[in-house]
């Protein structure tokens, strides 16, 4: 029980890398806060998992929305010690000058302005239990594909906000990591490749050395380390769960 008696917020929480995080926290012995903005799918999560979860309605891209969920589960919970910043978002694949503005805007309000969002709203609760920020960014921070020009900014946006936070909140004893998946079974893989096809698949397959995309199970294992005592000397990483993608 690595996590006993964490409270733990995972967003995005309700599907893909989220769920898996969360599954992975309770039975590591955390409580934890699924906050989505699809509160049907996390509701639904919450009563399946049982008692020591709860769901709660959270826009990432609205600082209102975050303050007001963080402080629910603070009343719920009674305490925070980790922050998973999951949820994101992305367009379908195509070149950089086809990229709209609404999904340039939205791409970096879901992705990168969540992370302000949280640190603004959750870093004095991290503080008063020396806990820990986990962000996730992608590979596309690291070796980007050509299609996703600004979905790949946002991640390495991620990145760079997470080493200089580990700097900026050492002092307060907040450890701030990331991971680095590579792309993976979510609702999202669609939107990576631009279609999925066998063709497409294989063509994404045949740059990851182990030969297959991530899994929740890969992304929530990492998380679990990087949340737990394990890793107390361990700030400012970016950890690629990458199938060797990014060597």
């Amino acid at each position: 029980m690595r996590l006993k008696g964490k409270v733990a917020i995972v967003t995005g929480g309700a599907q893909g890398f989220g769920e898996g995080i969360v599954r992975a926290f309770l039975g590591e012995g955390a409580k934890v806060a699924i906050l989505d903005i699809k509160t049907a799918e996390a509701a639904a999560l919450a009563k399946e998992l049982g008692k020591d979860t709860a769901a709660f309605a959270c826009d990432v891209a609205s600082l209102a929305s975050v303050r007001e969920a963080v402080a629910a589960v603070v009343r719920h919970f009674g305490r925070l010690d980790i922050v998973v910043n999951n949820a994101g978002w992305t367009y379908s694949n195509k070149p950089a000058t086809e990229t709209t503005e609404a999904e340039f805007d939205k791409v970096f309000a879901v992705n990168v302005k969540s992370i302000y969002n949280f640190t603004a709203t959750a870093t004095e609760h991290l503080a008063a239990t020396q806990g820990s920020f986990i962000n996730i960014g992608s590979t596309a921070g690291i070796r980007p594909r050509p299609g996703l020009v600004w979905y790949n900014a946002t991640k390495g946006a991620v990145h760079n906000a997470t080493k200089v936070l580990a700097v900026e909140l050492a002092p307060r004893k907040i450890r701030v990591n990331a991971i680095a998946p590579v792309a993976g079974e979510t609702p999202l893989l669609a939107s990576f490749m631009g279609t999925d096809t066998p063709e497409r698949r294989a063509q994404f397959l045949a740059t990851i050395p182990l030969g297959r995309f991530s899994q929740p199970r890969d992304i929530a294992n990492a998380a679990v380390f990087l949340a737990s005592a394990e890793s107390e000397f361990i700030t400012g990483v970016v950890l690629e769960v990458d199938g060797g993608r990014c060597v």
